[in-house]
């Protein structure tokens, strides 16, 4: 029932238009919104789309965009992931990135890199459907509610809490998949794979298992994807505005994909740095049987829960980058509406003295 409201409010948005509305002056104003879907529809038609915006297909695309974005980056990095989880939980055995390779390489050999790739990739695809699905979702509801001028004046505070809304349902989807991968590569001879430990976490400890570090889950990802969002949405704003020498309407669909990169990789330096200690604490929490957050942060101290940024800077910063390469990419691909940056309606422009 909420997600179906959801979407149904949804149908609606100033996003559609970049913040900016059209007005009929000639025409009467029941005709002017009985004609609305109409008029959108056809916008659709005549420029290609392969839905219209807020529409049912619109987000099960972005869900699908989220899947693939998220889930084959946070694969691809399982490596670099292994090592971060493995210094934050046994700095003593694992003293740098470089050495942590090295111990790796020599204990497991190459594939023991990727251990704990299957719930990584489960997981993040899970975490990916809702995490931009529901961003969508959320974003057009939210600036229905608050109205047009209102969605650009705090656009970023609608960022903000479209991106938390969102996340809170992903990483509830993230939370079991998540356990198990640093299960998997934190606790030596527990299991090799992820069909080994399932069954030994729902034996040894129950339910609880999966999802002990669903709180500290929250304390980490919902920061780091508020950043994601609101940065990269503000930072690609201002990079059309000031850097890109030409508006993005005149730009090439690779140069677009050039720039949301740019606007990612930027966005995702803030994001790393933001949620690494609550990703401390979910690390050596789900090694340590037993024990809550609280105790994890108290063992760890101040200095302890910055162990690992380097390298989580390094793989958070390219990973959301790549991923909103990737979900831009897909947009493309699929021929959805992307519309585009948001633009001071005309409304607020005649009050500002601006028109």
């Amino acid at each position: 029932m909420l997600f179906s409201s959801l979407i149904e409010a949804s149908q609606n948005s100033p996003f559609k238009k970049g913040f900016s509305t059209v007005h009929c002056e000639e025409a009467p104003q029941d005709v002017a919104l009985t004609n609305t879907h109409v008029i959108q529809a056809a916008a659709a038609a005549n420029t290609g789309d392969s839905c219209e915006f807020g529409s049912n297909k619109f987000f099960m695309l972005c869900g699908l965009g989220g899947i693939i974005s998220c889930g084959s980056t946070h694969t691809m990095v399982t490596p670099l992931d292994l090592v971060k989880c493995r210094l934050q939980v046994d700095a003593a055995k694992y003293k740098s990135v470089a050495n942590g390779f090295r111990v790796t390489l020599q204990e497991d050999g190459s594939r023991g890199l990727f251990r704990g790739w299957a719930p990584t990739c489960i997981g993040y695809s899970m975490q990916g459907l809702f995490k931009f699905g529901l961003y969508e979702v959320f974003k057009v509801f939210y600036s229905n509610l608050i109205g047009e001028e209102n969605s650009y004046l705090y656009r970023t505070t609608l960022y903000l809490v479209s991106s938390a809304s969102a996340e809170f349902f992903a990483d509830i989807a993230l939370s079991p998949m998540e356990a198990a991968k640093v299960k998997i590569q934190t606790t030596p001879g527990f299991a090799n794979t992820l069909r080994e430990a399932l069954p030994k976490m729902a034996s040894q400890e129950g339910i609880s298992a999966f999802y002990k570090g669903l709180v500290p889950l929250w304390m980490r990802q919902i920061p780091y994807t508020m950043m994601k969002f609101a940065c990269f949405e503000r930072t690609l704003e201002l990079l059309y505005k000031y850097v890109v020498p030409k508006p993005r309407a005149d730009c090439t669909k690779g140069e677009q994909l050039v720039v949301t990169f740019a606007a990612g990789y930027i966005a995702g330096v803030f994001c790393a740095i933001v949620s690494h200690p609550a990703d401390t604490v979910v690390s050596k929490l789900n090694q340590e049987k037993g024990a809550s957050a609280f105790d994890v942060a108290k063992k760890l101290g101040l200095v302890g829960m910055w162990a690992g940024l380097l390298p989580r800077i390094v793989m958070i910063g390219t990973l959301t980058a790549a991923q909103w390469f990737i979900y831009d990419a897909v947009k493309v691909y699929l021929r959805m509406p992307r519309p585009p940056p948001p633009e001071m309606p005309e409304s607020l422009k005649k009050k500002m003295g601006l028109a």
